[in-house]
């Protein structure tokens, strides 16, 4: 069942803060931290998977699993990119199901041609907005609980132009969308411009750290007219400057004494995150006594 709690979030208009999950550490961190709702970045995703650029070249079979793992070891609802649906209409049905029957709150579609790219890379080129519409339609006809969500995003601001993107975002939130999602305006002037043309459905900025969209506070973006806040990128481009610090240091001095204290989370920290505590409790329970000589 998807989580009701996000929905509701929307639906009293409560602004959301989502920050980029990856891998299961970083899902558990975050998950800890009090957000309403975690969100699956393919990009991040498919590099800590596949070791690969999110280019179209991971399958609904490589995502299922690791998305389904966030959402199962999570309390917090997930919002799970899901590319282009990996296909056609029946390919969409399949993964809607999929994703819903994993336990993800909410699946993110967009309306790239396949293969497709990240969204703030060039070259990305988009579907026509009719057979977007009917991936949306079909994906709403697919869900089983009315608490799962439909995220829909549009392409088509790079190649076709912002009128474009606007005219797609209100198709597709009148196709059954719970979310309208136009990636990549390229100033605050341009998404002051969405916020007053999409207004019956909430609105998902995209703060990208480097990307093409200026990222604009939780304050700007309530009062421009957004709904959620993704950070995607925020949790992998941190850990790999913390990845590269940390191995810097060990390739200089041969060793890891010295590293500063800031740059670590704690053996003891890393356990208990983990959940070694109650693995810990379990053995010392069954522990088999030794017999009295």
């Amino acid at each position: 069942m998807a989580h009701p709690s996000l929905k509701a979030c929307f639906d009293q208009k409560k602004f959301v803060v989502a920050p980029g999950i990856f891998d299961m550490i970083s899902a558990k961190v975050a998950d800890g931290m009090g957000f309403d709702c975690l969100y699956v970045t393919g990009f991040g995703t498919v590099a800590s998977a596949l070791g690969v650029a999110d280019a179209g070249i991971a399958t609904y079979t490589d995502m299922i699993q690791r998305v389904g793992r966030f959402a199962q070891m999570s309390k917090t609802p997930v919002i799970a990119d899901a590319d282009t649906g990996y296909g056609g209409l029946l390919n969409v049905r399949h993964t809607v199901m999929g994703y819903e029957a994993a336990g993800v709150t909410g699946i993110q579609l967009e309306d790239q041609e396949v293969p497709k790219k990240c969204g703030h890379t060039p070259g990305r080129k988009v579907i026509p907005a009719e057979e977007m519409v009917l991936k949306i339609k079909v994906a709403a006809e697919a869900r089983r609980d009315p608490n799962f969500l439909i995220v829909a995003r549009t392409d088509a601001r790079t190649g076709l132009g912002l009128e474009e993107a606007i005219r797609r975002g209100r198709m597709y939130g009148d196709a059954g969308a719970d979310v309208v999602f136009i990636e990549s305006p390229e100033s605050e002037a341009e998404m002051v411009e969405i916020g007053k043309a999409i207004k019956d459905k909430p609105l998902l900025a995209n703060n990208v750290e480097g990307g093409r969209t200026p990222i604009l506070s939780k304050k700007r973006l309530q009062e421009i007219g957004y709904g959620i806040a993704i950070y995607p990128a925020v949790g992998f481009l941190a850990v790999a400057a913390a990845l590269e610090r940390a191995y810097t240091h060990l390739k200089e001095h041969g060793d890891s004494n010295g590293l500063p204290a800031s740059e670590s989370y704690g053996f003891g920290r890393i356990c208990e995150l983990m959940g070694f505590p109650e693995v810990w409790e379990f053995e010392k329970k069954w522990a088999v006594k030794e017999p009295a000589e």
